[in-house]
Protein backbone atom coordinates (compact mmCIF):
# COMPACT_ATOMS: atom_id res chain seq x y z
CA UNK A 1 0.00 0.00 0.00
CA UNK A 2 1.22 3.59 -0.76
CA UNK A 3 1.25 5.93 1.70
CA UNK A 4 2.68 8.50 3.74
CA UNK A 5 2.48 8.97 7.36
CA UNK A 6 4.02 12.29 9.42
CA UNK A 7 4.18 12.25 13.11
CA UNK A 8 5.79 14.41 15.78
CA UNK A 9 3.68 17.25 15.50
CA UNK A 10 2.35 18.79 18.81
CA UNK A 11 1.75 22.38 20.99
CA UNK A 12 5.01 23.93 21.71
CA UNK A 13 5.92 27.06 23.50
CA UNK A 14 7.66 29.84 21.28
CA UNK A 15 11.28 28.95 20.99
CA UNK A 16 10.84 25.26 21.37
CA UNK A 17 11.40 22.50 18.82
CA UNK A 18 10.27 19.81 17.01
CA UNK A 19 11.22 17.02 14.72
CA UNK A 20 8.27 15.87 12.26
CA UNK A 21 9.02 12.42 10.81
CA UNK A 22 7.98 11.16 7.16
CA UNK A 23 7.56 7.31 6.84
CA UNK A 24 6.62 6.31 3.13
CA UNK A 25 5.64 3.14 2.14
CA UNK A 26 5.10 0.76 -0.75
CA UNK A 27 7.46 3.51 -3.16
CA UNK A 28 11.01 3.09 -3.97
CA UNK A 29 11.76 5.95 -1.62
CA UNK A 30 15.45 6.64 -3.05
CA UNK A 31 13.34 8.17 -5.82
CA UNK A 32 11.59 10.88 -4.95
CA UNK A 33 11.92 14.47 -4.17
CA UNK A 34 10.70 14.93 -0.73
CA UNK A 35 9.18 18.15 0.28
CA UNK A 36 7.59 19.94 3.40
CA UNK A 37 4.22 22.16 2.93
CA UNK A 38 2.52 23.37 5.65
CA UNK A 39 -1.02 25.27 5.70
CA UNK A 40 -3.14 27.52 8.29
CA UNK A 41 -6.21 28.05 9.14
CA UNK A 42 -7.70 30.14 6.16
CA UNK A 43 -4.90 30.35 4.30
CA UNK A 44 -3.42 28.58 1.14
CA UNK A 45 -0.87 25.42 1.59
CA UNK A 46 2.82 26.69 0.59
CA UNK A 47 6.48 24.79 0.44
CA UNK A 48 8.31 24.76 3.78
CA UNK A 49 11.76 23.04 2.25
CA UNK A 50 12.27 19.94 0.11
CA UNK A 51 14.80 17.65 -0.59
CA UNK A 52 15.93 16.05 -4.04
CA UNK A 53 17.45 13.15 -4.74
CA UNK A 54 20.69 13.69 -4.11
CA UNK A 55 19.97 15.22 -0.48
CA UNK A 56 20.58 18.83 -1.36
CA UNK A 57 17.94 20.91 0.70
CA UNK A 58 16.26 24.03 -0.40
CA UNK A 59 13.93 26.19 2.17
CA UNK A 60 11.56 28.93 2.42
CA UNK A 61 12.86 32.15 3.90
CA UNK A 62 10.69 32.76 6.85
CA UNK A 63 12.06 29.18 8.03
CA UNK A 64 15.84 29.95 6.81
CA UNK A 65 18.59 29.02 9.46
CA UNK A 66 15.54 27.54 11.72
CA UNK A 67 14.39 24.60 9.99
CA UNK A 68 16.45 21.67 8.54
CA UNK A 69 15.27 18.95 6.09
CA UNK A 70 16.97 15.60 5.99
CA UNK A 71 16.02 12.03 4.22
CA UNK A 72 17.05 8.62 5.39
CA UNK A 73 16.89 6.20 2.56
CA UNK A 74 17.37 3.46 3.97
CA UNK A 75 14.32 4.07 6.72
CA UNK A 76 12.17 5.33 3.95
CA UNK A 77 11.81 8.40 6.01
CA UNK A 78 12.13 12.39 6.02
CA UNK A 79 12.76 14.40 8.57
CA UNK A 80 12.07 18.18 9.26
CA UNK A 81 13.66 19.72 12.41
CA UNK A 82 11.99 22.74 13.87
CA UNK A 83 14.02 25.11 15.93
CA UNK A 84 12.86 28.32 17.37
CA UNK A 85 9.51 28.07 16.60
CA UNK A 86 7.39 31.17 16.36
CA UNK A 87 3.27 31.38 16.46
CA UNK A 88 3.11 32.17 12.75
CA UNK A 89 4.65 28.55 12.11
CA UNK A 90 1.08 27.06 13.80
CA UNK A 91 -0.05 25.15 10.79
CA UNK A 92 -0.58 21.71 9.17
CA UNK A 93 2.52 20.28 8.08
CA UNK A 94 1.91 18.29 5.12
CA UNK A 95 4.83 15.58 3.50
CA UNK A 96 4.90 15.45 -0.48
CA UNK A 97 6.20 12.70 -2.61
CA UNK A 98 7.27 13.26 -5.89
CA UNK A 99 8.61 11.53 -8.78
CA UNK A 100 7.77 12.10 -12.76
CA UNK A 101 3.86 11.89 -12.91
CA UNK A 102 3.13 10.71 -9.55
CA UNK A 103 2.56 13.41 -6.62
CA UNK A 104 2.20 11.81 -2.95
CA UNK A 105 0.37 13.61 0.03
CA UNK A 106 0.20 12.61 3.73
CA UNK A 107 -2.99 13.22 6.27
CA UNK A 108 -1.02 15.95 7.92
CA UNK A 109 -0.02 16.74 11.26
CA UNK A 110 -0.40 19.60 13.54
CA UNK A 111 1.98 21.77 14.87
CA UNK A 112 0.66 24.29 17.38
CA UNK A 113 3.01 27.41 18.77
CA UNK A 114 1.66 28.90 21.98
CA UNK A 115 2.32 30.22 25.26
Amino acid sequence: QVQLVESGGGLVQPGGSLRLSCAASGITFSLYHMKWYRQAPGKQRWLVASINTAGSANYADSVKGRFTISRDNAKNTVYLQMNSLKPEDTAVYYCNAVTGGVDLWGQGTQVTVSS
